[in-house]
């Protein structure tokens, strides 16, 4: 079969598109025919090995331990493992892989699927499952949302900024939601209250105080993201691709969370790691119209490369795709 691989860490020019065995299900796993497979921020980390701390964490220290990169995925059911039940050959699902998506099949726990709702396609599909359940849980979770509010999100207009706006609407938040000049009107329509384009304000230097603060872009002093939090507000990092090549944004996260054990201000890092309820619970939200994923490119497969190229230069709203 057709697969993404890489033999080295290294820029997107390291992937390319290789001729692979196809995976065969063990206990409890089913192998997904993939027809769309989605981008997010993990695939660059493991393309790149940075920082270089997650490569002591077995993602392989001199080469990546897994050629085929890619976590999410929509597709048709392949084979059943011994002990499925849930799904058969033809069921059309999506969700969370073992690794190697960006390829045309897949292995994955079945737990880690759920079934594609019929009106939402595979493209689509491929956008929503760790995006949005970083979102859910970024908000829920490490955030404390529950209904009310005034939630903050930088990189309002990026895969998982999209569904935090939906996600925050949805729970009563008033939404303020901070992009660039291309993603303002996409923002707006997504539900947000407010929504600020950060090349003409900064709105950490406003008057603003609020509840919450998602910070998905990782590009703004942590002191002035706490400066706007109401008294016993919580600022929340998710993502950031800056902060060193050894171990990242490690050090503005602990520096942050050790401040909160003296201040009624919090600051939490989590490290979200898709859950077999997770993914039956951004199913319902998804089916329900709660979220709508925002697909903002597709691409070939043979194309990866190119969507890496993209998103590193800002260019992606919503998410990136590639349709297999």
């Amino acid at each position: 079969m057709k697969a993404i691989v890489q033999d080295r860490y290294g820029p997107a020019g390291v992937l390319r598109q290789a001729e692979v065995a196809r995976p065969e299900p063990g206990a409890g796993e089913i192998v997904v025919r993939v027809r769309a497979a989605g981008f997010d921020p993990s695939v660059w980390h493991l393309m790149t090995g940075l920082p270089y701390m997650m490569r002591l964490m077995g993602f392989g220290l001199r080469r990546p331990k897994d050629r085929v990169r890619g976590w999410d995925a929509a597709g048709t059911v392949a084979a059943v493992g011994t002990g499925v039940t849930r799904f058969a050959p033809g069921d059309e699902v999506f969700g969370v892989g073992s690794g190697g998506t960006f390829a045309e099949y897949c292995r994955g726990a079945a737990e880690m699927f759920a079934a594609k709702p019929a009106d939402v396609d595979f493209t689509a599909a491929a956008a929503v499952p760790t995006s949005a359940i970083t979102a859910l849980r970024a908000l829920r979770d490490a955030g404390g949302l529950r209904t009310g509010g005034r939630v903050l999100v930088l990189g309002a207009g990026g895969g998982v900024g999209t569904f935090a706006v939906q996600l925050a609407k949805a729970r009563q938040a008033e939404v303020t939601g901070v992009c660039g000049t291309d993603k303002t009107e996409l923002v707006r329509s997504l539900g947000a209250d407010h929504v600020v384009d950060y090349t003409e304000r900064d709105v950490t230097a406003g008057p603003g105080r609020y509840d919450l603060v998602l910070d998905t872009a990782g590009n703004r002093p942590l002191a002035a993201l706490r400066r706007v939090l109401a008294p016993r507000g919580t600022v929340v990092l998710v993502g950031g691709e800056g902060g060193g090549r050894w171990v990242g944004d490690l050090r503005r996260s602990l520096g942050g969370s050790v401040r909160s054990l003296f201040s009624a201000r919090k600051v939490k890092a989590p490290y979200v790691r898709p859950r077999p309820e997770d993914v039956e619970e951004v199913r319902g939200l998804l089916e329900s119209g709660t979220i709508t994923p925002v697909v903002g490119r597709t691409y070939p497969l043979a194309e990866a490369a190119e969507a890496v190229r993209d998103w590193e230069k800002g260019h992606t709203r919503g998410k990136s795709v590639l349709v297999v």
